[in-house]
């Protein structure tokens, strides 16, 4: 396995991630993007690059908020999230900036990239399909699933699967049949897979918060990987 840091730039703004891929690869390889969840780019989303590089792929950890800027505790998170919440076409800007990156790698065939999302990230990837991002597809793990208000969306080609804790709070039933709605209508291909008993970052081991509504299921975890490795299988193909 190799890595390295890559800086890359959206404006006037430095942005971090971490590339990860088997040194063995002969040829340039198929990328899975990895969009981190509210506290930054942290070593949950890095190990999860380096999970894709044990796959196969080229794993590439994104930043979204700035080199070296990360999140501490809950307040903290919220108050790095929000503006980017507010900002839509921003976060846009900024995803689109780390495809551009990724797709510019040796390492990488340029033609197969995908990308995978956790809580916040899962809201990015959706995104990424809002914006027309040429990509093979995208996963929304336990994601925010609610379009920006006013903004325009383009939607690409790309393949959309969605897991998701049946009993999130953070997304309650009337939003998930809205991004039901609005993947039919936009035309994508698209699948929601909803885990029972399960609420919000349920892929984290450290999650263990009932007032946020967040807690790690085993079961729930496992499953939506299997599901995640059979997608990836499939689009990148």
């Amino acid at each position: 396995m190799a890595s390295r840091l890559i800086e890359y730039r959206e404006g006037d703004t430095p942005f971090e991630g971490q590339l990860a891929w088997a040194e063995q690869a002969s040829a340039p390889r198929p990328a899975v993007i990895v969009c981190h969840a509210w506290g930054g780019r942290d070593e949950f989303s890095d190990a999860r690059a380096r999970d894709m590089a044990q796959l196969g792929y080229v794993g590439f950890a994104l930043d979204v908020y700035g080199k070296g800027v990360r999140g501490g505790s809950v307040e903290e998170n919220q108050k790095l999230m929000q503006p980017l919440l507010a900002d839509r076409a921003l976060l846009r800007r900024r995803l689109a900036a780390a495809v551009a990156c990724v797709r510019a790698q040796p390492e990488v065939d340029s033609s197969r990239i995908a990308a995978i999302g956790y809580c916040f990230g899962g809201l990015c990837v959706l995104d990424m399909v809002r914006d027309g991002a040429d990509l093979r597809g995208v996963v929304s793990f336990h994601g925010i699933l609610s379009p920006a208000e006013g903004l325009d969306s383009a939607y690409g080609k790309a393949k959309v699967m969605v897991l998701h804790g049946h009993d999130d709070p953070m997304v309650p039933p009337e939003q998930v049949l809205a991004f039901e709605q609005e993947m039919t209508a936009a035309g994508n291909d698209w699948q929601l897979h909803a885990y029972g008993h399960t609420v919000h970052a349920f892929t984290n081991p450290e999650a263990n918060d009932p007032a946020l509504g967040a807690a790690y299921s085993e079961t729930a975890n496992r499953r939506s990987w299997i599901a995640m490795e059979t997608f990836l299988a499939e689009i990148m193909a």
